[in-house]
């Protein structure tokens, strides 16, 4: 019998074999949360927390506070009386000081069951909403609770923890815990808010330890400083008006006219909102209709101009928040100008601290070295064929699209991405299984990216920088396309440049270089690029590469941008040549804006300003853009002339018809008396002339207008007698009532 005086015996936690209790302790173990935190036994409710060297742990509640005792290697274990598991705090006490936390271990996963499935199934088009770093918010009978919940994939980690500003970069009482097959690691960690610098610590396969950047990181520390940053989304938008055009049109079958820019060297030392204030009004004035922004994603080295990334899901720190970049965008909007952004996605750097290795062994790379690592950039390739890579790559499509409004990415880099022996001699590289050079996994990846971006964001545009002569780049993957929108013509920049580098008196000789577009201009659905590239690695300026004189080069300029203007497809111009920058590009410096005192320099801005404003206004130089029925030629052999001359039309939104006739010289004289054919006799304005004087030409042409005779020629009905300029070029439109 028991003496009913006898103290019933206290119930005993939940047991937890003593390993576990040390892998706990240590932040090796799986699944800390199985072991930490609330446990409900037969009689009772054992808590245990890690507080290594505390000298005293309680655990606090509504009902009381309940001594823990120290169990082993610093793991602290109280047992509470009812199975009702209740709101509590932990009271850590070292020496005469004694504080009172929240424990992460009492709290429920972040993610749920479909989060944890699409990911593994590779179809989380919102990846950013749930891995990465997010503020959480929850409430309970003692009180409220801010924190964040950090979530990453690493499935062949042994552990992960959190490490940070918020725990002295220590993380053995911040261990993650491993959601299953998903390969996730979640933990909710009370009292970090924005601002705080925190990395993954991966337990690799051999038990080491590297400490990762969050490869879903909204915010990064300034370079070269690595630590992912928590933040959130602050910015009230003010661009409803755009948002909502946007959605209902069609980008391709309108105007554009693409300035392309490096942030940091535009004007040295603007942030993004210090370009807001200066660059929207500049762009505006120039008549641009987009911006397209070099990589803004996260990088260590400036000077790979973005292209060799490490935050995929972070604008640059270098220039401001995440706020920031949404603020320049709004103003973009707001004053009627699209954003382009490039995007990355073939490759990133090896960086040890980033993607690279990231669980310890080849995950977002492919573990193939003849086809995971690229043998002239020195980068990682990405493993397309690899479900939660292919969706981390296609939701960082759509979140440039939809958290930052961006309204087109233009992919880089596509030609290497699609063939497996792009940079390659034999022997390295294998083929596909079907004996092919064709990248299968990447062509799908490419495919479910644009077809994506497509469908949940209206009236956005993706753009492929393809060098090559792939077939269907820009064609609807239900057709077996790859689904872009807009493909660079990279064969237009390369003849055009090629033959405007001859001496005018050679040119005749290759003229069907100037030609030679025409014949698959409507193949693909092109973008006519003089981009950075053309600029940098000794190439020079575009000016520099303009045979003559200071005046003939600007000449040269004014004659290649009417050409680029008229010919069918959209049109992008790097920064700087807008105004004949003379110096090549460096991303180490601003631009050379003091050039513009000089009055050829301000005609040749005043051409490009006048040439959008045409552009823009005039139907027949986009609307038919893609098509045999928005071009004719009216005389394209007249090499030994150097003149180009052609027929551009369309129909503008408002049902009207539209029609300009080009008529280009690339000789270094003028052509007087020279006779063009026109569709039908009558007035005709001349709506530019690239030798006007007010661009710093020499003033030849027809007065600003015309009339045509009913004088067959050119195999049209009508024509007229012409003032041709030297290195220029004039458009004709009808005179209007």
């Amino acid at each position: 019998m028991t003496d009913a005086s006898t103290p019933a015996p206290s119930p005993a936690p939940v047991h937890v074999d003593p390993w576990v209790l040390a892998d706990v302790a240590y932040a090796r173990y799986h699944n800390p949360h199985e072991v930490l935190g609330a446990h409900v036994g037969p009689d009772s409710v054992t808590i245990r927390t890690v507080r290594h060297l505390a000298d005293a742990v309680a655990v606090v509640t509504t009902a009381g506070t309940f001594p823990a005792e120290h169990e082993q290697d610093g793991v602290w274990t109280a047992v509470l009386p009812g199975t009702e598991v209740p709101d509590y705090r932990i009271a850590v006490t070292y020496g005469e000081e004694t504080t009172t936390v929240d424990d992460p271990y009492r709290f429920l996963p972040t993610l749920g069951e479909m989060d944890t499935y699409l990911i593994s199934e590779g179809r989380h088009e919102e990846l950013w909403e749930v891995l990465g770093a997010h503020l959480k918010h929850f409430s309970g009978p003692m009180g409220e609770v801010e924190g964040t919940a950090f979530a990453v994939w690493a499935p062949n980690a042994r552990a992960v923890r959190v490490v940070g500003d918020f725990n002295y970069w220590d993380g053995t009482a911040s261990a993650m815990r491993s959601l299953g097959a998903s390969g996730v690691w979640e933990l909710f960690l009370p009292g970090v808010g924005v601002g705080a610098r925190y990395k993954f610590e991966i337990c690799n396969a051999d038990g080491s330890w590297h400490q990762k950047a969050d490869p879903l990181a909204r915010a990064t520390e300034v370079p070269p400083a690595t630590a992912s940053v928590v933040t959130d989304r602050f910015h009230q938008w003010g661009d409803a008006e755009w948002m909502e055009a946007r959605a209902q049109k069609d980008p391709h079958s309108g105007p554009m006219s693409i300035y392309e820019l490096h942030i940091g060297s535009w004007r040295q030392g603007l942030g993004y909102r210090g370009l807001a204030d200066e660059l929207v009004p500049y762009v505006k004035e120039a008549g641009f209709t987009h911006v397209e922004f070099m990589p803004v994603a996260e990088h260590p080295f400036g000077g790979s101009w973005g292209y060799q990334v490490t935050g995929y899901y972070a604008p640059t720190a270098r220039f401001g928040t995440p706020d920031d970049f949404r603020y320049l965008v709004d103003q973009l909007h707001q004053a009627g100008i699209g954003v382009i952004l490039d995007w990355v996605p073939a490759h990133f750097p090896k960086d040890e601290w980033a993607l690279a290795r990231f669980d310890g062994t080849p995950l977002y790379e492919d573990p193939d070295p003849q086809r995971g690592e690229h043998p002239d950039w020195g980068t990682y390739i990405f493993n397309f064929g690899r479900n939660e890579v292919r969706n981390f790559l296609v939701a960082n499509a759509l979140y440039w699209l939809s958290e930052f409004h961006v309204d087109g990415l233009r992919v880089d880099a596509v030609a290497s991405m699609l063939y497996l022996d792009y940079s390659r001699q034999d022997g390295q590289w294998h083929p596909n299984q079907y004996g092919g050079r064709e990248n299968l996994e990447a062509i799908s990846f490419l495919q479910e990216a644009t077809a994506t971006a497509y469908r949940k964001n209206p009236g956005t545009v993706m753009i492929a920088e393809e060098s090559t002569a792939w077939p269907g780049v820009t064609a609807p993957t239900e057709y077996g396309g790859l689904g872009f929108g807009l493909k660079w013509n990279m064969g237009w920049m390369n003849d055009t440049l090629r033959y405007l580098a001859e001496e005018p008196i050679n040119r005749r000789y290759h003229h069907g270089e100037l030609t030679f577009s025409l014949v698959y201009a409507f193949s693909e659905q092109f973008i006519l690029p003089l981009s950075h590239d053309e600029v940098v690695h000794g190439k020079g300026s575009l000016l520099s590469k303009m045979p003559g004189d200071a005046w003939q080069e600007l000449a040269g300029l004014r004659a290649l941008y009417a050409y680029q203007w008229s010919h069918p497809g959209k049109q992008l111009l790097f920064m700087g040549q807008e105004f004949g920058q003379g110096a090549e590009w460096n991303s180490d410096s601003s631009l050379d804006w003091w050039i513009l005192d000089d009055p050829g320099h301000q005609g040749l801005l005043r051409l490009v300003q006048d040439l959008n404003r045409l552009y823009t206004s005039s139907p027949a130089l986009w609307a038919d853009d893609f098509s045999h029925r928005g071009f004719e030629w009216i005389e394209a052999g007249d090499g030994d002339h150097n003149v180009l001359s052609y027929l551009r039309k369309g129909t503008g939104p408002d049902g009207r018809s539209d029609l300009i006739v080009a008529i280009v010289n690339f000789a270094g004289t003028p052509h007087e008396g020279y006779r063009v054919g026109l569709p039908f006799a009558g007035g005709w304005d001349e709506v530019i002339n690239t030798d006007s004087e007010v661009y710093g030409g020499s003033g030849v042409g027809n007065l600003g207008h015309v009339e045509a005779e009913e004088l067959p020629w050119n195999g049209r009905p009508a024509s007229v007698r012409l003032r041709i300029p030297p290195m220029g070029a004039i458009f004709l439109r009808p005179t209007r009532d």
